[in-house]
């Protein structure tokens, strides 16, 4: 069995971490390179960094990050925001990114996953996808959270799979911030129908919630912002627990 993954989430605004709940009323927490470093050395299997406001002049402020994260971090990070075509892709992985992750770009060009997978390889592709319940079942949704699609999450996912995508992150929006615990019978669709690793985010709020993505949503990885951002779980502590509960964890 692969080892599960812990991943410490960094949204970014203004060049600063921030957190919110169900995707708004954002909250400081801090520098996002002295939190990575902490992560880091407190043993973070990987970074997410998310550019939340990407607009035109953010991506040159967000490269100019992403190269300072990359001198002072050693673990690998992904980075996503305002990621559209491939010379985003270049000028990103040249900065020192190591994946980079789409979401809205991808659902309304899916040809992007294949472009990215062709050119840089499938390990680099990682797709987003933002959903919620609707009363027409899991829909995803575009532009942080904003815009309802008729995209199914499920077929969507599969999709980006066959497009060539190397890893599926997911983000509940109806758990983001509630700290109630992960989405684990979607997580666990998604992990039975598709070929390439699973992400869970959204709803770590206690270590058992990490136990049950892993155990009952079959996620390969978790991912996790406030509970590590306001020092309410360590990571060490959290991989004790974990290891304890009989669950592989590099």
């Amino acid at each position: 069995m692969l080892a599960k993954r812990i991943i410490p989430c960094l949204d970014i605004k203004d060049g600063q971490t921030v957190k919110g709940i169900n995707f708004v009323g954002l909250r400081s927490a801090g520098d996002p390179i002295e939190l990575g470093k902490a992560y880091s050395e407190q043993g973070a299997d990987e970074l997410v960094y998310l550019d939340i406001t990407a607009s035109h002049e953010g991506r040159k402020t967000f490269t100019e990050l992403v190269g300072r994260i990359a001198r002072e971090i050693n673990i690998p990070f992904t980075v996503g925001g305002g990621i559209n075509e491939l010379s985003d892709v270049d000028r990103l992985l040249n900065a020192g990114a190591d994946k980079v992750s789409i979401n809205s770009a991808a659902i309304r060009r899916p040809e992007l996953i294949d472009e990215i997978a062709t050119h840089f390889g499938s390990q680099v592709c990682v797709v987003a996808i933002d959903a919620k319940q609707t009363p027409n079942g899991w829909r995803c949704f575009l532009n942080g959270g904003r815009l309802e699609t008729e995209r199914d999450l499920f077929e969507w996912a599969k999709e980006a799979n066959e497009r060539g995508a190397g890893e599926i992150l997911f983000t509940s929006m109806d758990h983001d911030g509630v700290k109630e615990g992960f989405a684990n019978e979607a997580l666990a669709t998604l992990a039975s129908t598709l070929s390439i690793p699973v992400i869970a985010s959204g709803g770590a709020g206690a270590k058992e919630h990490f136990r049950d993505a892993f155990t009952q949503g079959h996620a390969d990885a978790a991912l996790a912002a406030s509970v590590f951002h306001f020092g309410e779980i360590s990571i060490k502590e959290l991989k004790d627990y974990l290891r304890k509960e009989g669950i592989c964890i590099r």
